[in-house]
């Protein structure tokens, strides 16, 4: 079979690629090992942990917050088979959406695992049969998996990665996460919220390290607010497994730790998705975390073989890739195709969510910046305050001389939606006057942003 473009991998950076490519007349295989399309974001990751985020937050806010609004939710429960009911039908929901893209564009769909056999071949093998298809272009968007510790073994019992942690079909008792980046934040949430006592360790000395300092002690004073207790500066040594879950041993400077749980979450990040792909054997270099290095044009060493999303340097994001994807299919094409990694946005999804795109403050001066920070709290933003969603602030970073936005960061509800108003100010190079100056609705908590950058402009209004 001869294709234009064989993509091995149906995750976002995958099925994104394949159906620029059909559109753009290509024709075009897709090849996953997996049943369903979509990779481990659909599946395992990003859609099912937002469904779990959403249901416990709603039964979070029933029992803290319905009081104050003179709702009563007296005898208030969670049936945790039906929320994790709704989060499969979700997560089937949205497979067959890809399903139905794929035959919309005429992508041929092929069952297996892909393993590049020469730069113009991949070979597709499934239950003891296998298949050759000839391909001018390969694309690989194998994705990542969830990294482990050498002393602690995945079982899916006890020592759950994040897979195992958004499936378990009942509230445990107690959890120490391990990591406190964005999934261990997130599902130590699901579960905090649910009424299980969580302790996160995090060998760095703050949570969420990826955003200024300020902007992760108000979230860890929220969580804390929560249940969620933190060891900070801590490295998790050894563990050993007993009747009632798993005792750890941890290291905070010069103290040892001792630390129960009946569970434990693995959250210690993602490897890229390289091995039994048939890349190394086929002289495609890898860099020494085992990501596929590539050209500007994401072209690994081997002319006609391609790599993007998580299995390429950079963050593991699911809107990353889909970029790539489509950047990456247009230079096959012989379009512009482009990806500006200087407007990626973060985010971690608690409550309240937290979202940053662009340098923190540390990176700013790094590069030589004589920065101006306008910082403003959500407390007197009068549509967070009405809504009884007032805890965190907005901030903005900009260059002082040319007073071009370099990053923001925002700690809020919603968080995730309003920091793309950030995102497309910094694609088209606007400044913190441009923000400041542009009308928005009252009351609104995007305002909460337009305030920061009156304060970074020097001209605060409500505050």
């Amino acid at each position: 079979m001869d294709f234009d473009l064989v993509v091995i991998g149906a995750g976002p950076g995958g099925y994104t690629a394949a159906i620029k490519a059909a559109q753009l007349g290509m024709k075009t295989a897709i090849v996953e090992k997996d049943q369903a399309l979509g990779g481990t974001c659909l599946n395992v990751g990003c859609i099912p942990s937002k469904a779990l985020l959403s249901s416990t937050e709603l039964f979070h806010e029933a029992q803290k917050q319905f009081g104050s609004h003179g709702i009563s939710a007296d005898g208030l429960s969670m049936d945790v088979s039906k929320m994790m009911k709704r989060k499969d039908d979700i997560v089937r929901k949205m497979a067959r959406g890809i399903d139905y893209l794929m035959n919309k564009n005429g992508i041929e769909r092929l069952a297996g695992m892909g393993r590049i056999a020469s730069a113009n071949k991949v070979e597709v093998t499934r239950d003891g049969g296998s298949q050759k298809l000839n391909a001018k272009h390969i694309l690989i968007a194998t994705g990542s998996r969830v990294a482990s510790l050498p002393f602690l073994e995945i079982d899916g019992e006890t020592i759950l990665s994040s897979d195992h942690a958004i499936a378990l079909g009942e509230v445990p008792d107690s959890m120490v996460v391990i990591g406190g980046g964005a999934i261990g934040l997130e599902l130590g949430s699901v579960w905090a919220r649910l009424g299980t006592k969580v302790t996160v360790v995090e060998f760095l000395p703050r949570i969420a390290a990826m955003f200024d300092e300020d902007i992760t002690l108000a979230l860890q004073k929220l969580l804390q607010k929560q249940g969620l207790k933190f060891h900070l500066g801590t490295g998790v040594e050894s563990a050993e497994k007993n009747n009632g879950g798993v005792r750890l041993t941890a290291t905070k400077g010069d103290k040892k730790l001792e630390l129960e749980a009946e569970k434990v979450l693995v959250a210690v990040g993602r490897n890229p998705n390289t091995g039994g792909l048939g890349a190394a054997e086929a002289g495609v270099e890898l860099d020494e975390r085992g990501c596929i290095k590539t050209n500007a044009e994401w072209q690994t060493n081997i002319p006609g073989i391609y790599a993007i999303g998580d299995v390429v340097a950079g963050p593991m994001l699911a809107h990353k890739a889909e970029q790539e994807a489509i950047a990456v299919v247009e230079r096959m094409a012989g379009q512009p195709g482009s990806v500006n990694y200087d407007t990626i946005p973060l985010v971690i999804y608690t409550a309240p969510e937290v979202a940053a795109v662009g340098l923190i403050e540390a990176e700013a001066k790094e590069k030589g910046h004589e920065i101006a920070i306008g910082v403003f709290p959500f407390q007197a933003n009068g549509r967070a305050v009405a809504c009884g969603h007032a805890d965190g602030l907005a901030k903005v970073i900009a260059d002082k001389a040319s007073g071009r936005v370099l990053g923001a960061q925002i700690l809020s509800t919603n968080a995730s939606e309003l920091i793309a108003e950030a995102v497309l100010l910094m694609e088209f190079g606007g400044s913190a006057e441009d923000l400041a100056r542009t009308i928005h609705a009252h009351p609104t908590m995007s305002e909460g942003l337009r305030e920061a950058a009156h304060i970074a402009v020097g001209e605060p209004l409500h505050i």
